[in-house]
């Protein structure tokens, strides 16, 4: 596979570096487990995958088709389809997984030639499953991996697999809403339709190939629950389910969930899910809580899931898009042998993945490795991650890691004083320790580690590095714009000069049939407080208040790039446009 990568090189596909990065990331894949070259490129090193494929398709003498969706005749989906259903659960949904479409045949019998389109024709998989297909012969032809999908999108909604199970659930006008208590007997009678228990099954499938970060059940006036995805950060209405009771579709959400009482209505219940979807096993973390509706007497719940695939997490630092100053101080930080490393930010700014990835580059055969997080999202190889329960919660489990000998620790969330005094304790004794904190910035995290009862002194000594993240969506490749001249002004007005508009090109978004209003993905902007001595002792020096904006300035002058400002950098790189660092970012001082 080197060759084949000498000769994208060649080609001008990918850099000498990027080869060097994808073969030292093959190298420390697990045996047995080690991903093509060419996955590894676009999956992980962001080259365009479709000229991977092109490039590869040529060298192996593989044939090259367009496939639209809007192009296929009622036989051809009828004969797709019917491939598919011949097939048990299992290969079905490891032939949507490789994303192959067994496309038509010709000749008869012996003769039978089927022709399989594949995103990825090289994928061992797709041979694989081609050759238990029931044709004699078979050829295997490459196309664009989005006109893979939308074809297999289309065949998989004419088999009412997943959207098309809404039309099973019929609207009924007479279905009025009592002011009483739900009666139980109605609602068993209302859950029990199958289409409403596709319809849940269905949410947990699409929230999935959708790469939907949290799905929100939420209940309206006159029996209507809106079901609505979180799509790069932002809300959008997925299906408004008209004609059933709210209280009958948390109730079958419930019935799927570990851990909760279908038949609490009063308080907040955390449980879980977990699905294996195309053939790939996914946890689904369930918050349930009581909410109040016009209809004042009927308990409705909202409900919020949380989709945790292992497949997305990030496993090496490079990866997390780290400026370079930023990356330099995270891990001078963490290859420390003690000391504490806090990211900050709100809910769902990435701070877990950025964990996760620093412990992925700490961890060794000879570090024990001890992780206490309530809930657990993803499960980390090399680490022994503690479970919370009824028997032992968040504090005790806390308690317990101090007597289990660990060199590296992992606490999920610095909640109150005691937890704080726990990790200043290890962080003391000779622990390498990563947690999280909810603060607005870096230096606020200070002050509220101060405003928590920690003396200046014990934050000065225990903590090496105080990091601030935010999530920004990434510009749409296809169709961005650069700004027009027009608007330099809003430019200059954020905060670019004249010369930075000479030699960056600013883009703003336009929105296309490959993106969300402009923009596909995320990307993250850091804060990097790493504590040199004079932070240190601007700490120490704090009287009755933590001087936050003396700790931003000092910072600055060591190379600190603020959130505002690593926002500017994006937006020079064309990464994102003014509008979205706007949004998640506060002015400098402000």
């Amino acid at each position: 596979m080197a060759k084949i990568g000498d000769i994208l090189v060649a080609k001008g596909v990918i850099s000498q570096e990027i080869l060097g990065q994808a073969l030292e990331i093959q190298k420390n894949e697990p045996p047995g487990h080690r991903r093509q070259l060419g996955k590894i490129f676009y999956e992980d090193l962001g080259v365009d995958q479709h000229s991977v494929l092109h490039e590869l398709s040529q060298i192996f003498a593989i044939k090259e088709v367009e496939i639209h969706p809007e192009d296929l005749t009622d036989e051809q989906v009828e004969f797709i389809d019917g491939v598919f259903d011949s097939r048990t659960d299992e290969v079905r949904a490891s032939m949507i997984r490789a994303k192959m479409v067994p496309f038509h045949v010709r000749g008869q019998g012996r003769e039978a030639v089927l022709t399989i389109i594949a995103a990825d024709p090289t994928d061992p998989d797709v041979t694989s499953m081609a050759e238990q297909l029931p044709f004699g012969n078979f050829e295997i032809v490459y196309s664009k991996v989005n006109n893979v999908d939308a074809v297999l999108n289309k065949v998989l909604s004419s088999r009412n697999d997943f959207l098309g199970i809404l039309d099973e659930i019929q609207y009924d006008e007479d279905n009025q809403v009592d002011e009483e208590d739900v009666d139980e007997a109605a609602l068993d009678a209302e859950i029990n339709q199958s289409a409403l228990t596709a319809l849940v099954e269905g949410v947990l499938v699409e929230a999935v190939r959708q790469d939907v970060s949290d799905v929100h059940i939420v209940p309206q006036p006159g029996n209507i629950t809106d079901i609505n995805f979180r799509v790069d950060g932002k809300l959008e209405t997925w299906h408004s389910q008209k004609g059933v009771k709210p209280e009958a579709i948390s109730a079958v959400f419930k019935d799927k969930t570990r851990n909760v009482d279908r038949f609490e209505r009063d308080m907040a219940q955390d449980g879980f899910i977990q699905r294996k979807i195309d053939d790939y096993l996914i946890r689904y973390r369930v918050s349930i809580i009581p909410i109040v509706g016009s209809e004042f007497d009927r308990k409705l719940e909202s409900i919020v899931i949380r989709i945790l695939d292992d497949r997305k997490v990030i496993t090496d630092l490079n990866l997390l898009g780290l400026q370079s100053k930023a990356l330099s101080d995270f891990k001078k930080a963490i290859n420390k042998p003690s000391g504490i490393v806090i990211v900050t930010g709100p809910t769902g700014s990435g701070k877990s993945t950025t964990l996760v990835a620093a412990l992925h580059a700490v961890i060794t055969p000879e570090k024990c490795v001890l992780t206490v997080e309530d809930p657990v999202e993803y499960l980390i190889r090399g680490s022994r991650q503690l479970k919370i329960s009824d028997k032992m919660g968040f504090e005790a489990a806390i308690r317990a890691i101090l007597r289990h000998d660990p060199d590296i620790v992992l606490v999920g969330e610095i909640r109150d004083l005691k937890t704080a005094e726990t990790a200043i304790k290890l962080a003391n004794t000779g622990h390498l320790t990563f947690s999280t904190l909810h603060t607005n910035d870096a230096p606020s995290a200070v002050s509220r580690l101060y405003k928590m009862g920690i003396e200046p002194f014990l934050i000065a000594s225990s903590v090496s590095l105080i990091m601030a993240q935010r999530l920004i969506r990434r510009l749409c490749k296809v169709c961005k714009r650069p700004l027009p001249e027009s608007e330099y002004h809003t430019a200059l007005q954020f905060g670019f000069t004249e010369e930075d508009l000479k030699t960056h090109t600013i883009y703003e978004p336009v929105g296309c049939d490959k993106c969300r209003n402009g923009y596909k993905g995320r990307s993250a902007v850091m804060e990097s407080l790493y504590f040199t001595p004079e932070i240190r002792k601007l700490i120490v020096a704090s009287g009755e208040q933590v001087d936050e904006e003396a700790i931003r300035e000092e910072a600055v002058k060591n190379g600190m790039l603020t959130l505002r400002m690593s926002g500017m950098e994006r937006i020079k790189e064309g990464v994102t446009s003014i509008e979205e660092v706007l949004a998640v970012t506060v002015e400098d001082g402000g």
